[in-house]
């Protein structure tokens, strides 16, 4: 596995998570960017869209958007995959107690 490999299953980990404990278990693109910055991750808000667009792809997010402002939220197989609870190839599997 490539390092961006690893960069792109870490930060859609990172997604799942940040939306499993926002507050009605959405968030917004530039808030999901804002977010993986305080964790490491650096990436431009297409980066964003785009990881959110492949996780929606997956099951694991719905999508909307309103205006120029996408608004993710996150689907019970995403939440599972989040905890651990489910494994799915694109997405990094937490470790105990992440």
């Amino acid at each position: 596995m490539s390092y961006s490999d690893f960069l792109a299953q870490d930060r859609r980990l990172r997604i799942l998570q940040l939306l499993a404990r926002s507050p009605g278990y959405a968030s917004n693109a530039v808030l999901i960017g804002t977010a993986l910055e305080a964790v490491g991750h650096s990436v431009s808000s297409d980066t964003v869209v785009s990881d959110l667009a492949w996780l929606e792809e997956q099951g694991l997010v719905r999508r909307r958007a309103n205006a120029d402002v996408v608004v993710a939220s996150i689907t019970p197989r995403g939440a599972d995959v989040a905890q651990g609870k489910a494994e799915l190839p694109g997405v990094r599997r937490p470790r105990p107690g992440e």
